[in-house]
């Protein structure tokens, strides 16, 4: 018999001072059974950094087909592909062919800087792709926060989340290429 999905409830109360944007979310996430606490909470971190009336949690784990989240317009088209972890480059590649934006949330310690030296040439040429990382301890401290139930207040200034105590500096290592 397949293991099913833990349901975790998290009311998120955002304020994020670097987008002006303020709400309260009722958000449901499902921890897939090969999930942990950190994979979905850094999932949790990535819709309090993008939230907006159409970001929403893809099927990740048990569908390669989505990212952990995107963000679809009304019409279909997906504005933003948000995935954490460490995809490989067929992944980015695609999810840049899909979407008008792409971001990664790395995370964990050493296996990152492996997975980010064998790559970082090769994501260079997707002009669209932002990659953040979240440190060891950053991860640990956000791992901690997971309970069944939730009720996480967040604040977003200068870069910098504050999320129930904890305090985050998301690392980045690549951001979208401006025009001139």
């Amino acid at each position: 018999m397949a293991l099913k999905s833990t349901v975790f409830k998290a009311d998120l109360q955002l304020a994020d001072l670097d987008r002006g944007h303020f709400a309260d979310y009722a958000l449901t996430l499902a921890r897939h059974p090969s999930e942990t606490d950190l994979r979905m909470m850094v999932r949790l971190l990535a819709f309090a950094l993008h939230a907006g009336e159409d970001l929403r949690f893809g099927k990740g784990l048990s569908n390669e087909e989505e990212p952990a989240l995107w963000e679809i317009h009304p019409s279909g088209v997906v504005n933003c592909w948000i995935d954490v972890g460490q995809p490989d480059e067929d992944r980015v590649r695609k999810a840049a062919a899909r979407a008008g934006r792409v971001v990664v949330i790395a995370y964990g310690d050493k296996a990152v800087d492996v997975w980010w030296q064998q790559n970082r040439d090769k994501f260079a040429r997707f002009g669209k792709l932002t990659v953040l990382r979240i440190s060891n301890e950053e991860g640990e401290a956000l791992a901690a926060l997971a309970e069944r139930t939730m009720k996480l207040a967040c604040t977003i200034q200068e870069g910098t989340v504050y999320l129930d105590g904890c305090e985050l500096r998301p690392q980045c290592l690549q951001a979208p290429a401006t025009s001139g």
